[in-house]
Order: C-alpha cells, then structure tokens, then sequence
C-alpha cells in the first residue's frame, strides 16, 4: 500500500501490479509505465539473496525482453549489490528512497 501512495506522486502515473503464473512463478510488485517499461520488485525477509529468490524476477525478465526495464529483490542485506542481467539486490529501506 505505501507503494501505490508513492506512485500516486508521480508524473508519470505508473501502474502496480502483482505477478504470478500457472507455473509458479510469482513477483510481488511490478510496476508498468505508460511508455510500456516494467519494474519488478521482490521482497525477501532474509538478509542473503538465494538464486531461487529471483526466480520470479527472472522468469519476467526473460519473457518481456527489453520492456523489462530492471528487477529489485529487497532484503534485509544493509546494501544493494547486482546479481545478474538487470537483477539487483536491494536494501528495503531504499524502496523509501528516490535514489532508485
């Protein structure tokens, strides 16, 4: 919910959704702009990033191609590190921060 009140800030008046597939596949949040970009996030309540909890992230990053602008995976890891093509790991206080 804090999230759709930070989106409702902004010019560009994105919109919010959440993810899931037949297969299991499952993103928290995915946010599409008008011009057609998505962001996904994923929460995680561990401080350590597996390669299995980007799954979801992955799985929408490789069936949207280049309309997948980035994918965040927030923990509870004090800071952000990359994990793969357009797949970070993020602290979850910076989805509070306009630095991303």
């Amino acid at each position: 919910m804090e999230l759709r009140k930070q989106l409702s800030w902004s010019q560009s008046q994105p919109s919010l959704w959440h993810f899931r597939d037949r297969g299991g596949a499952e993103v928290d949040v995915v946010i599409e702009y008008p011009d057609g970009r998505i962001v996904a996030i994923e929460v995680r309540s561990g401080a350590t990033p597996s390669h299995a909890d980007a799954r979801g992230l992955r799985f929408l990053r490789d069936r949207l191609g280049d309309r997948f602008h980035h994918g965040y995976l927030a923990t509870t890891a004090p800071e952000a590190h990359p994990l793969e093509d357009r797949l970070s790991a993020i602290p979850v206080a910076a989805l509070w921060s306009h630095a991303h």
